[in-house]
């Protein structure tokens, strides 16, 4: 079962070959046989998780159940889970128990996924290798002394150990991308507004999109086309009928005009990596698509302009943790600067901490205009040369990340 495809699964379950009840029993017998070793998933809904897929198979034997009903699902634990624990990978939220479901999960769940519970992440999405959260370091199931990348971590070093078909994930500045590049899985961040960020717990609101990790690019696809929603509770929430994404993976790629940009293959790009991407555009040339040389100039400024802009937003989202109405609170606080400030000191780690300091400071009057102003101009810069360049190609091919993934003990400076 473990390395059938969704697709698969969801024709199995149809034919009746297994029943969802067998399938969730499966997978969560694996989790608790390898997640010890990886630490990928930290919340399991065991008796939840089977009484939903006994409501599936019912939905299934009738005929008229929806395409993936009774497939199992982890969830990345910054949605909401109403009547579970949404802790962000966070002392602040590490008793949290949510009243409702993000629109995300509600969206699975009304289509019959089953949920299995939630995956590890770094604390509050900030971070890269999954290191900063609050319940220990993930592992990569490729290599144990290695990182799996972050902020979805846990999403993506579940679905390589087969520890589940499918998994929800955020993606900020590479949070779903990275990940599921050094995990070997596949991964998306879908189009800002196409899936709702209601129930998704705030890190930077302009950057922060919901997506899926899976095993292959069908498999993200059939997720997609599930997650994805108009939802009048998000503001940002795009309008635009859907595309059938599954359909679009079959059409032809002959004549496709596919960009690649000289600034992605510059120095601090590991060879192995290079070598992948040119292999990959090899095979695509053999089937017919056409490989044109673009420019992005403005895209030695992204990393700068994303550690200004998403502090900033960071430090504005998290100012809501206070231990006044829920998260964390310090004990016998003295009076309420005490509490403000001891329950922020403690209910927060090092890196969280760090960002939102930067982030204050970026926004602070005497430094607005020097730090914030000018990353948003940036930003501006470089989405007008992405807008250039697909004004010649249909899409745009690089490397996810510069170098493989590294060991865990090695620190990395996120600055």
């Amino acid at each position: 079962m473990k390395e059938l495809s969704i697709s698969a699964l969801n024709q199995s379950l149809k034919n009746k070959d297994f029943t969802s009840v067998e399938l969730t029993e499966y997978f969560l017998k694996r989790i608790k046989k390898y997640n010890k070793d990886l630490n990928a998933v930290i919340t399991s809904f065991d008796e939840k998780a089977l009484n939903s897929a006994k409501l599936a198979d019912e939905k299934i034997a009738t005929g008229a159940a929806p395409d993936l009903c009774g497939i199992p699902i982890l969830h990345k634990d910054i949605f909401c889970t109403k009547g579970e624990l949404t802790t962000c990978g966070s002392k602040m939220l590490a008793n949290f128990v949510s009243p409702y479901n993000a629109t995300v999960v509600e969206n699975f769940e009304k289509s019959g996924l089953i949920s299995l519970g939630k995956t590890n992440m770094d604390e509050f999405a900030m971070g890269s290798s999954n290191e900063t959260s609050y319940f220990g370091v993930v592992k990569n199931p490729w290599a144990l002394d290695c990182v799996p990348g972050g902020s979805s971590g846990g999403s993506a070093a579940a679905i390589a150990a087969r520890l589940a078909p499918a998994a929800t994930a955020t993606d900020t500045g590479g949070s779903i991308r990275q990940p599921a590049a050094l995990c070997g899985v596949t991964g998306i961040k879908p189009t800002y507004g196409s899936v709702s960020r209601w129930g998704m717990i705030a890190f930077a609101s302009s950057l922060d999109q919901g997506g899926p990790i899976a095993k292959t690019s069908e498999d993200c696809a059939m997720l997609l086309k599930c997650m994805a929603s108009f939802d009048h509770k998000d503001s940002t929430s795009i309008e635009n009928k859907r595309p059938d994404y599954v359909s679009k993976l079959y059409q032809p790629i002959d004549g496709l005009k596919i960009g690649l940009p000289k600034e992605y293959f510059s120095e601090g790009l590991h060879p192995g990596t290079q070598k992948a991407v040119e292999n990959a555009i090899e095979v695509l040339k053999g089937l017919g698509a056409k490989i044109t040389e673009v420019s992005l100039p403005n895209s030695k400024l992204s990393v700068p302009a994303y550690y200004v802009i998403a502090p900033a937003e960071a430090s504005a989202n998290l100012s809501r943790y206070d231990g006044v109405k829920y998260g964390y609170r310090c004990k016998n606080p003295v009076d309420l600067e005490d509490l403000y400030v001891r329950t922020r000191s403690e209910g927060f780690g090092e890196e969280v901490q760090r960002r939102i300091m930067i982030g204050t400071y970026c926004l602070s009057s005497g430094y607005y205009d020097a730090y914030y102003k000018k990353a948003q101009l940036a930003k501006e810069l470089i989405i007008q040369d992405f807008q250039t360049a697909f004004s010649d190609v249909d899409l745009i091919i690089g490397p996810t990340c510069p170098s493989p993934h590294f060991n865990t003990a090695r620190k990395v400076t996120t600055l």
